[in-house]
């Protein structure tokens, strides 16, 4: 008997695993160099799949239920091992089981600025942190690419593994919504469940997992987009798009002293809130009119002093930082006053002037 006792327990019997933690997502069922003996109950339980694997190769796969393995339910196992009839005598392989709950209150952030591209503003480095809730619904791929053969694989050591690869979906995610950058800052809140049907996709052939939620705390943009998002919230006050125009032209003249470049900033800044107006007032302008091209940051605007008394509409642009066919518009409308000279035109000084105090 003692002899008998002794064999019974080199096999196991019952392969099952109680999850009593709530930061597991896979566990290998510990054999201690034990066979699994022929009838043997596995038993998974509810949120858990269990995997074979067999010298490195992926066997059978169960859901919730109780199971007596035989060759007729491990087929793929039987297939690895070549049992040509039954299963007869005992066998190793290893067990894991995957906890398929969903996983809520991820944290992930971009430890390093992320960098999208952006019709007004160029290349815009952004940071942004949040949270997600997510789900394994691949096994093998799960195991395979993230979990490894880990015996006991927590939720610390998937949030190192994946924390660099979830803000390289996302950076990949923000760059294929072409989403504006005034947008981006203005309503995070909103921007988690736009990429999320860009993210899920990624995650889901890569890493076999499923997120059910991403959420966008918040984001920090360069200051001139603060400035672009603080100008876009006082619109009310201006009440008209051109006299905004104006008024931000006329502000970049009045700095003229303090650096071109700063003030040609300024001026695209203002040239990209009129842009995201006139894109937003009900589809019209977007569709009959050309937009209005924010200027080169390096475009030069002249101060007052190195203005000349009389120019031509090319000068006239660059001072106001201003596409030429918009000023040849304002002369033909009659809003900027100018002397028609043959096919030319010229524009003094005191006209400006008098155009933006209108």
């Amino acid at each position: 008997m003692a002899i008998l006792d002794f064999i019974k327990k080199q096999f196991i019997d019952i392969i099952e695993w109680t999850d009593d933690s709530r930061d597991t997502l896979s566990y290998r069922f510990p054999d201690e160099d034990k066979e699994i003996k022929n009838g043997a109950q596995l038993i998974v339980r509810q949120s858990q799949t269990a995997q074979f694997v067999y010298l490195g190769q992926f066997g059978d796969t169960f859901g919730p239920g109780k199971f007596t393995l035989t060759t007729d339910n491990i087929p793929i196992l039987t297939n690895l091992k070549s049992w040509k009839y039954a299963l007869e005598s005992p066998f190793k392989a290893d067990v894991y089981y995957v906890v398929t709950r969903v996983f809520t209150g991820i944290k992930w952030g971009t430890a390093n600025p992320v960098m999208m591209r952006d019709n007004d503003f160029g290349i815009v480095r952004l940071r942004a942190y949040g949270t997600y809730d997510f789900r394994i619904v691949d096994v093998r791929k799960f195991l395979q690419e993230v979990a490894g053969t880990d015996d006991h694989f927590r939720l610390d050591e998937f949030n190192d593994a994946m924390r660099s690869r979830i803000v390289s979906v996302f950076s990949d995610a923000l760059a294929s919504a072409h989403i504006p950058a005034l947008d981006v800052a203005a309503r995070y809140g909103e921007l988690g469940e736009a990429l999320l049907p860009l993210i899920n996709p990624v995650i889901g052939d890569k890493y076999g997992l499923s997120m059910t939620s991403f959420i966008v705390e918040n984001v920090s943009v360069p200051p001139e987009v603060e400035e672009a998002i603080d100008k876009r919230s006082s619109m009310a006050a201006v009440g008209n798009l051109n006299d905004y125009v104006k008024f931000q032209m006329a502000q970049g003249l009045e700095k003229g002293g303090s650096g071109a470049g700063g003030v040609a900033a300024e001026m695209a800044v203002g040239m990209a809130m009129a842009q995201q107006m006139m894109n937003q007032s009900g589809g019209l302008m977007a569709q009959s009119t050309p937009g209005i091209p924010a200027p080169a940051i390096n475009a030069g605007v002249a101060g007052a002093a190195g203005v000349p008394e009389l120019m031509t509409p090319a000068q006239v642009a660059q001072m106001l930082g201003v596409a030429e066919s918009d000023v040849f518009a304002s002369l033909d409308a009659g809003d900027l006053k100018g002397r028609r000279i043959g096919t030319q035109w010229r524009v003094t000084r005191a006209a400006v002037d008098a155009f933006l105090k209108d």
